[in-house]
This record gives C-alpha cells, sequence and structure tokens, in this order.
C-alpha cells in the first residue's frame, strides 16, 4: 500500500512537472543556527577564527525520491572589517539533482559599543540536472517517452546580499542568497513538452536569536527564522536550545503547521562541536515516511592571538 501511494504520488508530481513550470526553493535546515553563511553572505568571518561546518540531511527517510542535502561551508577574517567565505550545497530530490558553489564577502562596521553590522554579498553558479528516468514510472521502459524530461547540468549565476547584526548575545540576519529568477527549459528534442521549465525564486530569510544567561551553567536560546518565497506558504521555525555548562546542548524546535524538532549538540573540545537534529512531520505525510535527521560537524582554528576567551553562541 506505501508503495502504490508513493508511485501514485509519483505519477502526479511528473505530470504537473510536465504540464507546467515548477519553482524551486533552497534546501531546508533545522539547525540553521549553526549553518548560517547558507542563507546569509554577512556572516562570513563573524566568528572572528576560520571555521568549518559541514552538514547532512535526509528529509522524510523511507520516501524514495525524499529530499538529501549535503553541504560544506568556510569562512574566515580577512583582516579587522573583511570576511571571506566558501559554500558549497548538493541537494537531490525526485528528479532533479543540484549543486550551488558559491563564494562570500563581507564587510563589518562597529555601530555601537557591542554591536557590530556586516553586509554582505554572494557570487557563485547553480547547476541543475533533472532525469525523468529517475521516476518509477514506467517511462524508463520507453511506454511514455512524451513524458520525459531532461535539463542537463544545466548552469545559472548566483548572486545573494544580507546584512548581518551581532552582539556577543544577540543576533538579527535579513537575507537573499539569490535574487536573480532564472528559469530552465527542458532539453528534450520532444516538443511537446517544450513548455516545461524549472524555475528559480527568490527566497528571502530573516533570522534572529538570543543567549539568556539563566544562571552560570546554564543559558537559554531562543532562535528564529522565517523564509518567503513567492508562491509557497510563509515558512515559520521556531527553536529553543538551552546550554548546559557550555558543553552540551538541548533543545526542541517547531516548523509552523509542518513538524516538531528535537536537537542536541555536543561542545567536543574549543575546536570541534557535533550536532543532531530529527524531525517529525505534523501533516498527513507523517504517514508515508519515518521522519528527518540531520547532522553537522563544526571545526574551528584558533591562532596564538585569538583563544576562546568568550565563547560564541552564534
Amino acid at each position: 500500500m506505501k508503495n502504490f501511494n508513493f508511485q501514485l504520488l509519483t505519477i502526479l508530481i511528473l505530470g504537473l512537472v510536465v504540464q507546467t513550470s515548477y519553482s524551486q526553493q533552497d534546501a531546508q535546515y533545522t539547525q540553521y543556527m549553526y549553518n548560517t553563511l547558507s542563507i546569509n553572505p554577512a556572516y562570513a568571518g563573524s566568528r572572528d577564527v576560520f571555521s568549518f561546518v559541514g552538514l547532512y540531511r535526509s528529509q522524510w527517510v523511507g520516501l524514495d525520491g525524499a529530499p538529501t542535502t549535503y553541504t560544506a561551508s568556510m569562512h574566515t577574517p580577512s583582516g579587522k572589517r573583511v570576511g571571506l567565505g566558501l559554500n558549497i550545497v548538493r541537494d537531490e530530490i525526485f528528479i532533479s539533482e543540484e549543486t550551488y558553489i558559491d563564494v562570500d564577502f563581507s564587510y563589518t562596521l562597529d555601530v555601537s559599543e557591542k554591536g557590530k553590522l556586516a553586509l554582505g554579498l554572494k557570487g557563485g553558479a547553480h547547476l541543475l540536472d533533472v532525469n525523468s528516468n529517475k521516476a518509477n514510472t514506467g517511462a524508463e521502459n520507453g511506454s511514455d517517452s512524451e513524458a520525459e524530461i531532461f535539463i542537463d547540468n544545466k548552469f545559472s549565476p548566483q548572486v545573494g546580499i544580507g546584512a548581518y547584526y551581532y552582539t556577543d548575545k544577540f543576533y538579527l540576519g535579513l537575507s537573499a542568497p539569490n535574487i536573480l529568477e532564472t528559469e530552465h527549459f527542458d532539453e528534450s528534442n520532444n516538443s511537446n513538452i517544450s513548455s516545461s521549465t524549472a524555475k528559480e525564486k527568490i527566497n528571502f530569510y530573516l533570522i534572529t536569536g538570543y543567549a539568556f544567561d539563566l544562571n552560570d551553567d546554564l543559558k537559554f536560546k531562543p532562535a528564529l527564522l522565517t523564509k518567503l518565497v513567492e508562491g509557497a506558504p510563509l515558512q515559520v521555525d521556531i527553536s529553543a536550545n538551552f546550554l548546559i555548562k557550555e558543553k552540551v546542548t538541548l533543545g526542541a524546535a517547531y516548523r509552523w503547521s509542518a513538524a516538531f524538532s528535537g536537537l542536541i549538540g555536543f561542545q567536543l573540545s574549543d575546536q570541534l562541536m557535533l550536532g543532531f537534529a530529527y524531525d517529525r512531520e505534523t501533516t498527513e505525510l507523517q504517514q508515508y515516511n519515518d521522519g528527518s535527521f540531520e547532522v553537522f560537524l563544526r571545526f574551528e582554528l584558533f591562532n596564538k592571538n585569538n583563544q576562546m576567551v568568550s565563547p560564541r553562541f552564534f
């Protein structure tokens, strides 16, 4: 029954792709507070050290063709005010594969005694590959060649902007990782489906968070992410994390009308942090999958003159 329902879902989605255009959204993260560079270029260099984050997300485990995301990002300060970064994202979903490669630049201004405002610019490339034969609908056996869709590593440029205000305890960011809207046309020789496209939409993000000192050994870190995309519901992610003895983080999150999440992180050393998250859908989709999970590793390199005297929480 489960396989039958997915086959039906596959056919419906493929039919919509063939007959109309579909818009694409950025990859989704539960532990966005540790992966800020992926959505805001102004974050580059803000931690004042070389910082690397690797993240893996498997969404809707057990559902064939569900999204899988691989992310690798690194950034570092370059001088007193400039930050530089590199971000690579691989997103696989259903019949499509997307690769994002971009570089990030930020410039930071001191706007108060404790507050800094960074302005960021992102530039890079997006590669899109769509192959309808990956759908197990019979098309790969040649039964319906008119339903085939092919986009072969189609290149499109990426330009993004962002602003990021932060102190040791608070942050607020606004960004659009790509402000260019690009349409990808099906490259099949079949004229009957020449109208099918994949369209890149602008994703707007607002993020914020604060670290409250409850006592010497316990900190409370609420955070919020909102994402706005034309033609899609507003995404709102709310999370609440507790940092215990600056070593263990325990938390929960809620994605509005979509999922509940549990989060745990371990500060293994000053240089290494390891984190996990598990999402459980609140929609009807929950009966077709076993949830979603994320794992990330952060590595930071301190020099002799830049030891971790006051830990950064974001």
